[in-house]
């Protein structure tokens, strides 16, 4: 079936393609991508859960597909991918709030 979006599930399927016209960079891509989450100060399911958390600050459907599937797979619950989540938004909405003191400070400038 033809997909009419950008965001075509099956593609996730063909990540590993990206080194097609760069191996060398590809390859190391990879070989960190492996490397950072191996089991270390954090489990994999910690991994997985900020993973997870990331993929939706960033809005990648394509990690929020593969990072719901690995916390599935490595034991997290639904509460808990959805307060990973909800830290998530907090600390975005919170960085994103902050940036009006930029805003106060210029009305303090115009105004005083």
């Amino acid at each position: 079936m033809a997909n009419d979006g950008y965001f075509n599930p099956e593609d996730l399927k063909r990540f590993g393609e990206i080194t097609r016209y760069q191996q060398t960079l590809g390859r190391k891509f990879f070989d960190y991508y492996r490397e950072v989450f191996k089991e270390g100060a954090l489990t994999v399911r910690e991994k997985a859960l900020i993973a997870l958390a990331v993929a939706h600050v960033v809005q990648c459907p394509y990690c929020i597909d593969a990072y719901t599937e690995e916390c599935l797979k490595n034991g997290a619950d639904e509460e808990e991918m959805m307060e990973a989540i909800h830290v998530a938004a907090a600390i975005r909405s919170g960085a994103s709030l902050v940036f009006g003191v930029q805003m106060i400070n210029h009305i303090e400038k115009k105004t005083m």
